[in-house]
């Protein structure tokens, strides 16, 4: 045994595991969990108080990585996921250039094996540039080593290219990962639309936009038997399109961000373009929603979306700003805090959504502390204090919503394969 840590709780939902123990770690492998140990190891780490579990997946990052370094670079991106008790991330392709070719995605994996700790998976583009006019070289992507294939940042307008896309994605079993906007009803919006778009003179994102494309979406995984993930939903009307199509028997799955879950528009009161993303933020009524159906399992994942941004860019004008916030070092904070501790959210839902739901989904290692698998770990103190510092970020880009927020539990170990790629 090269590696022992002693006397933590040990909880993996894909064992319905969930007791003190040790767990042993030898050539980079789960070894050994029992109640105790008797053998000695080289190290050992002493983690009473602490929760030892699978490490968390986040499907749905930004890493800037051709093209907008200033904002984040792969290794940058991918020091701030270890921060956050992520063990592996998989990053959207609208970089410059787009991911929507199999040169570009052996770039991205290229760099990530350089500069990174931790296992980076490229999703690649549905379409060339991400235009939505022409389907980009999926065949290529996949050989090259793409997990999913996504046009994030824009819905795909034409039917008949999503259908197209569907049926490559089934073809290779990978997911199309849906950012659904209808363009027409979104209109250009920045913000909500309602009371505050009403009150603060912006053009406003109606929900319809994000519910339309859910439902033709699912109607097309139906025909086609693709598998459909639908990206950071927003809305209490989307959640129940979500709901109806797996009652239907639909392939369908869905993630939420932690600031969907925790924030309303009001937040947008202050013209805080830190609070800007897209979909926007949503009324008490959505985050009430989302947060009960975190709770009961019809939400599958949380994933931060993690979009850095230059502080110049976030410094324009509301209306010209970009969308998008950071989210890789607060998330887990966020959601042991603001939903676990008060008795919300279980913890065993909590890894599930970070790491057991995230790894089925993509088919990637991870998401289970067995015998033999890969010892890939979050560690937690639940009891940790911590304050939002934008300023101490690893990341590049400082825009968050969270600055301040005093936050209790955090990880403090993150391990893959065995060796540590953050320790505070």
């Amino acid at each position: 045994m090269q590696l022992i840590l002693r006397q933590g709780r040990v909880l993996d939902p894909s064992r319905e595991l969930d007791q003190i123990a040790d767990l042993g770690i030898e050539n980079g492998l789960v070894s050994r969990i029992a109640a105790r140990l008797p053998e000695k190891a080289p190290k050992e780490i002493d983690a009473r108080g602490l929760i030892v579990l699978p490490g968390f997946i986040d499907m749905h990052v930004h890493l800037r990585e051709p093209g907008r370094e200033d904002a984040e670079t792969i290794e940058s991106g991918t020091r701030a996921a270890a921060r956050g008790g992520y063990t592996a991330v998989a990053c959207m392709p609208n970089t410059q250039p787009v991911n929507d070719s199999g040169n570009v995605t052996l770039r991205i994996l290229d760099r990530a094996r350089e500069v990174s700790r931790i296992p980076v998976y490229p999703i690649g583009a549905i379409t060339r540039g991400s235009r939505g006019d022409e389907l980009a070289d999926i065949d290529d992507m996949v050989r090259a080593g793409i997990v999913a294939i996504s046009d994030d940042g824009h819905g795909v307008q034409n039917s008949l290219i999503m259908r197209r896309a569907m049926e490559s994605a089934r073809r290779f079993d990978i997911p199309v990962i849906d950012h659904c906007e209808d363009r027409d009803l979104a209109a250009g919006g920045c913000i909500n639309d309602g009371h505050f778009s009403t009150m603060l003179g912006l053009p406003g994102i109606t929900a319809a936009a994000e519910e339309v494309h859910i439902v033709r979406d699912a109607i097309l995984a139906r025909e086609t038997g693709a598998r459909i993930h639908i990206a950071h939903i927003s809305s209490r009307h989307s959640l129940a399109a979500v709901m109806r199509a797996k009652e239907d028997g639909i392939p369908i799955t869905c993630e939420v961000t932690p600031h969907h879950l925790l924030l309303t528009e009001e937040r947008i009161s202050s013209c805080d373009t830190n609070a800007k993303m897209n979909p926007p933020l949503r009324t008490g009524l959505d985050t009430e929603a989302l947060v009960m159906g975190l709770a009961s399992g019809a939400i599958d994942v949380i994933a931060t979306d993690h979009a850095p941004h230059s502080s110049g860019d976030k410094m324009k004008e509301f209306a010209q700003a970009p969308f998008g916030v950071v989210g890789l070092e607060t998330a887990v904070s966020l959601i042991l805090d603001r939903l676990v501790r008060p008795g919300i959210l279980s913890l065993r839902r909590m890894v599930e959504t970070l790491s057991l739901h995230p790894a089925r989904i993509l088919k990637l290692r991870g998401g289970t502390l067995a015998i033999g698998a890969s010892a890939d770990l979050t560690v937690i103190d639940p009891d940790l204090e911590r304050e939002v510092r934008s300023a101490e970020f690893l990341s590049r880009s400082r825009n968050t919503p969270f600055e301040g927020w005093k936050l209790r539990g955090a990880a403090v170990l993150t391990m893959v394969k065995g060796r540590e790629v953050f320790r505070l």
